[in-house]
């Protein structure tokens, strides 16, 4: 079995990564990770047992051995703790320095996804209704 991870000053690490459909978000050790699932917050460190859990929309938040605390905006996802890994797996995620900066790009954010849905929903109507229509002239003419 390997030794554990360990930062500079031997504490013991974990190596954090999320993961994206198209990208690795974020990969780094940390001493500390705390993030959200349906029932509440929880906390894992490098000790605690192996853990799965179902993300809810939320704040991820990690501690890097420097004492350095790092945010990230997470959509609904799976955070799974095997050994002295941690793996997120979201469709959804944002980096930011402070709360109040990341709250403005999560926002703008979910701006410019409404802005994508209300265009799919509308080339997906235009779409129905060009097939409605050629289905009904098909029929007038058999």
């Amino acid at each position: 079995m390997s030794e554990p991870a360990r930062s500079a000053d031997g504490e013991r690490t974990l190596r954090l990564r999320v993961f994206l459909p198209t990208e690795t978000l974020v990969d780094a050790r940390v001493v500390k990770v705390i993030a959200e699932a349906e029932d509440g917050a929880f906390c894992l460190l490098p000790r605690h047992a192996d853990w799965v859990a179902a993300l809810v929309p939320g704040i991820l938040l990690y501690t890097d051995p420097d004492g350095t605390e790092h945010l990230c905006a997470v959509d609904t996802g799976t955070l799974v703790k095997a050994g002295d890994e941690v793996r997120v797996a979201c469709f959804n995620a944002v980096p930011g320095a402070d709360l109040a900066t990341l709250r403005q790009t999560v926002e703008d954010a979910f701006a410019n996804l409404d802005e994508h849905e209300r265009e799919t929903r509308s080339a997906l109507a235009r779409l129905e209704a060009g097939t409605l229509r050629r289905f009904m002239e098909w029929e007038a003419e058999h």
